[in-house]
């Protein structure tokens, strides 16, 4: 009876031991087993749709996209920019090329591109149809500066700009004093010197005056260069301060800058353009073929020939 009793004791406590165990599975295991699978079947979902999307973006919209390129197009440009296919080019080639993909990203990287580009500004670029729209306004250079080993241009607005052959402008040059008494001009920027707005007025008042005369050949393309470099008398006090020259050398003698006649005790600047216009309708150039030694703009007159009245 004793072995019997002891028998049924280990039975039971086995019973409880697996009635326990069942009890922990369900209590502990059960629920955490439930959330890892429903964490297992999320994170499956949202990876499928991630490598769904990745397929379709791959397969059919970037194709699509790889298919949408155009030209760069540049609109409303004056025809002396399309006459130079150097300057054409180099814009080109600062913009990033000549096809791109079309749509406002590339748009923002060639706007982003042509900002190095000195010949323009107020540059707008748009993805337009079936290509990409550039428009600007070109700076147009009235003068050219040669200092060995640079040669750049130079806009109404003294800003430089970078040396392009431009074969259909009449550009004069102008001579410097030393180019080392001021910084390196950069492209694109404003060059402040004083010697050279003086050369640049007398520029502007010539051109402004073949404008109003309507001449069939321009003054202007006739002056070769203009030489500041006894600006204000900074060589000589009593020999001109600027000096004209025309395509065969001939000097002439324009005298103090623009405004600074009365100091000078020259004639006013308005007698000088009218003089210098008076000699050129009579001669029909300012090539004397060493007929003068010199063009003089300087001595006041009492009554001048002028080629208009009311000028």
């Amino acid at each position: 009876m004793a072995r019997r009793k002891r028998k049924n004791s280990r039975i039971s406590l086995k019973k409880g031991f697996f009635k326990r165990g069942k009890n922990w599975d369900f209590d502990w295991i059960g629920p955490s087993l439930i959330k890892l699978l429903k964490f297992a079947f999320i994170a499956g979902l949202i990876s499928g749709i991630g490598i769904s999307l990745h397929y379709i973006d791959k397969k059919y919209i970037r194709t699509a996209q790889s298919k949408e390129f155009g030209p760069l197009t540049l609109k409303d440009v004056p025809q002396w920019v399309l006459d130079s296919d150097e300057l054409i080019e180099k814009i080109l080639d600062k913009a990033g090329g000549r096809k791109f993909r079309l749509d406002e990203k590339t748009a923002s990287i060639v706007r982003d591109n042509l900002r190095s580009v000195a010949w323009m500004e107020n540059t707008s670029v748009q993805t337009m149809g079936d290509e990409i729209q550039v428009r600007a306004r070109y700076r147009k250079p009235i003068a050219v500066i040669q200092s060995e080993p640079s040669k750049f241009y130079i806009d109404v607005n003294q800003v430089v700009l970078d040396y392009v052959p431009l074969p259909k402008l009449f550009i004069v040059e102008i001579k410097l004093g030393s180019l080392l008494d001021s910084k390196t001009p950069i492209y694109g920027e404003v060059w402040q010197r004083n010697d050279l707005t003086a050369a640049l007025k007398i520029i502007e008042k010539i051109n402004q005056m073949d404008k109003t005369l309507r001449q069939k050949k321009p003054l202007l393309s006739e002056i070769a260069s203009i030489d500041v470099s006894n600006y204000r008398g900074i060589k000589s006090r009593s020999n001109p301060h600027i000096i004209l020259y025309s395509h065969d050398d001939t000097p002439i003698h324009w005298g103090a800058e623009i405004g600074g006649w009365q100091k000078e005790m020259e004639s006013p600047d308005a007698q000088k353009l009218a003089k210098l216009y008076a000699y050129y309708e009579q001669e029909g150039t300012l090539n004397s073929g060493k007929k003068v030694n010199f063009i003089n703009l300087r001595d006041p007159q009492v009554k001048i020939p002028l080629p208009i009245d009311g000028f």
